[in-house]
C-alpha cells in the first residue's frame, strides 16, 4: 500500500469526523449525530476520488486498532460510576437482561418470521450493544462486520430519535429508567443523551451500555452452539 495512499485515507476519515463534528455543534440536532453524517461523507469523498473500498479499508486499518482499544475503555466508566452500580444494582440487572433479551428475542423472532440466513441473523444477534464489543460477537458468530455496523448504527439513530419522545409519552421519570432505557437501547449515543437529563441518568446509561455489551458476550458461547 502506498505511503500517500494511506495518509489520504486518513485525512479523509479525520477530516469527515471534524467537519461533520462542527456541523453537529452548530445546529444540535440528533440526526446530525457526526457518527453518521461522517460516515455518509466519507462514503461521498471515497465514491468521489475513486477509492476502492478493500483498498481503504487496508490504509485506514489503524482505526480498527483504535477501535479494539475502545473496548478495554469500556472499564472506565463502570469504575467511575461504582456508587450508583452498588447502589442501584437491583434496577441495572432487571433492565439490562430484559432490554437486552428482548432485544434479542425480537431478532431471533424476525430471522423465523422472515426465514433470514444464519450469517445474517449472527450480523443482527449484537445490533444492541455498542460497536466495538458488537463487532467482535459478530465475528464470533460467524457475521458480518459490515452488516453489524449499519445495524448497530440503524438502531442507535432510532432510539436516539424515538427514545425520549417513548419515555414522555409512557409518563416515565424515572432517572435511573430513562438512563438503562437509553444506555440499553442506543449504546453511547443514548448514554450521552441522558447526560443532557442529569448526572444520574448520564451514569445509569454509561452502566447500562457497559453492562448490556457485558451481558451478551457471556451469552456468545451459548449463541456459539446454535449457529
Amino acid at each position: 500500500m502506498m505511503p500517500l495512499l494511506i495518509m489520504l485515507c486518513i485525512a479523509i476519515t479525520i477530516g469527515s469526523y471534524l467537519f461533520s463534528l462542527t456541523l453537529y455543534k452548530k445546529y444540535k440536532k440528533p440526526w446530525l449525530n457526526p457518527l453518521y453524517t461522517a460516515s455518509a461523507l466519507l462514503i461521498a469523498v471515497i465514491f468521489g476520488f475513486h477509492i476502492q473500498a478493500d483498498a481503504y479499508l487496508q490504509a485506514s486499518s489503524v482505526f480498527n486498532q483504535l477501535l479494539q482499544l475502545a473496548v478495554v475503555s469500556l472499564a472506565v466508566p463502570l469504575y467511575k460510576q461504582l456508587c450508583y452500580l452498588k447502589k442501584n444494582y437491583k434496577k441495572i440487572i432487571a433492565g439490562v437482561i430484559m432490554g437486552t433479551a428482548l432485544g434479542l428475542a425480537a431478532v431471533i423472532a424476525m430471522s423465523h418470521i422472515f426465514h433470514l440466513q444464519e450469517q445474517l441473523l449472527a450480523s443482527l444477534i449484537p445490533r444492541s450493544v455498542t460497536l466495538p464489543i458488537a463487532l467482535v460477537i459478530s465475528t464470533n458468530l460467524g457475521g458480518i462486520s459490515s452488516t453489524t455496523i449499519f445495524f448497530v448504527i440503524t438502531s442507535a439513530l432510532v432510539s436516539l430519535i424515538v427514545g425520549p419522545k417513548l419515555l414522555y409519552l409512557l409518563g416515565i421519570n424515572s432517572k435511573s429508567a430513562k438512563g438503562l432505557a437509553m444506555g440499553t437501547s442506543a449504546q453511547m449515543l443514548g448514554a450521552n443523551r441522558s447526560f443532557a437529563w442529569g448526572e444520574e441518568e448520564g451514569a445509569m446509561g454509561n452502566i447500562a451500555m457497559t453492562t448490556s455489551a457485558i451481558f451478551l458476550s457471556l451469552l456468545v458461547p451459548i449463541l456459539t452452539l446454535l449457529f
